[in-house]
């Protein structure tokens, strides 16, 4: 799994079957000291994220199983809303502490 931050959404009105109802966000990953990274990516949300908000992501066939079955194209999927991050007993982000 990877952490990014929810920057965006994507809306769109044609799309295959299998995927009417799914929410999907546009992710920004971030590194390992909390910095956001140049790489985003679309995702589908199963947990209701919200703007700005850290996130962790499946991917690959691990985010098909998520998303009520592998028939589904999906290969990035938001499985869990962080709510704070810490490393080497330093806090790099919490969410209380966001707003």
């Amino acid at each position: 799994m990877k952490i990014a931050r929810v920057c965006g959404t994507v809306t769109s009105t044609q799309k295959e079957d299998s995927l009417t109802g799914v929410k999907f966000l546009i992710l920004q990953y971030l590194g390992e000291d909390g910095e956001f990274l140049p790489d985003y990516e679309v995702a589908a949300d199963t947990v209701g994220a919200g703007q700005d908000e850290w996130v962790l992501v499946s991917r690959g066939s691990a985010a098909r199983c998520i998303i009520n079955g592998t028939d589904k194209p999906i290969d990035a999927a938001v499985v869990a809303i962080i709510d704070t991050v810490s490393r080497d007993n330093y806090l790099l982000y919490s969410k209380r502490t966001q707003y």
